[in-house]
């Protein structure tokens, strides 16, 4: 518990910097897009890519990526049979809220910690592959469908081919089945690269926190609770019982598997709602009380664990 609790305080503290570096205004809203978009395009997918290449790939594929996509189903479909019995939303909104409470921010926090709490990112891999490869495409047709937008089909399938960190994973699959070895003048520079993809995308997050308030009145505030108890509450445990009890999954590696079931919601979510003006303020505001409420979950987790 003691590397877990440690791995989690560490980065809590980095992004506490971002966050008062924000609300004293040393840094302003234009270094958080460029922290965010040196992250996207450069350096996580040189991190991934490291990560993956020196990883087990057919054993991650075998568990991590059946269980990340269960887990996603399963925490969807109950949040769509509370919308249903309660809160009785259109469905291109309770898409979004669906989508919502179990499409986990995997890149931006998943990276570091994975990285610094159990001492491996190699888990990020599978439930990113997961997320852009199946649950994007599928809930960007349920928005389309049910907004009575045209859908365009060749956008939604080549959309992962456009993501960097699908290109990276996907390189570093090739690689950690080949075993082939990149040469030093090509290596030192990724992995140079990589160094800085933590401390930058923790900083961005941190800014992101400052001068943002959820759950105002009338504004999709019972949609919003739901959805941030499934996300934060809901999967982890979802996670844990079909890790332990259909995978058979144990230590650090079920820990990790929870960890990832756990982290915030993605932004990818108000991303993908945005063009069709559906669930964009309980997208905000859920990704925004899950990331605040996260590193609470992960020491309720890691105390779980001990």
């Amino acid at each position: 518990m003691g590397g877990v609790v440690s791995g989690i305080l560490v980065v809590s503290a980095v992004i506490a910097v971002g966050y008062f570096a924000a609300r004293f205004r040393i840094l302003g809203p234009e270094v958080q897009t460029a922290l965010t978009r040196t992250a996207f395009y450069i350096t996580n997918p040189a991190l991934l890519y490291t990560v993956v290449a020196g990883s087990d790939i057919r054993a991650a594929l075998g568990t991590d990526a059946p269980l990340a996509l269960l887990s996603a189903a399963a925490v969807g479909l109950l949040y769509w049979l509370l919308s249903f019995l309660f809160f009785r939303r259109p469905a291109a909104e309770t898409a979004v809220g669906a989508m919502a409470s179990s499409y986990a921010n995997a890149n931006n926090i998943g990276i570091p910690v994975s990285l610094y709490a159990v001492g491996t990112a190699q888990h990020v891999a599978p439930v990113l592959l997961v997320q852009l490869l199946v649950m994007a495409p599928f809930y960007l047709t349920l928005l389309g469908l049910f907004s009575g937008a045209r859908i365009s089909w060749k956008k939604v399938l080549l959309q992962p081919l456009s993501n960097p960190m699908i290109i990276a994973s996907a390189l570093g699959v090739v690689v950690a089945l080949t075993g082939w070895q990149a040469p030093d003048l090509l290596q030192k520079p990724i992995d140079m690269l990589a160094g800085g993809a933590v401390p930058m995308v923790l900083l961005a997050f941190g800014l992101s926190l400052a001068g943002r308030a959820p759950l105002q009145k009338d504004d999709g505030r019972v949609e919003t609770l739901v959805a941030t108890f499934l996300k934060i509450a809901g999967m982890p445990l979802i996670v844990w019982l079909l890790g332990r009890y259909v995978f058979g999954l144990s230590g650090q590696h079920l820990l990790a598997s929870v960890i990832m079931g756990t982290l915030p919601t993605a932004q990818n979510v108000f991303l993908f709602a945005s063009p069709y003006g559906r669930g964009m303020t309980v997208a905000r505001d859920v990704i925004l009380c899950t990331t605040i409420l996260c590193v609470g979950a992960l020491l309720v987790v890691a105390w779980a664990a001990a």
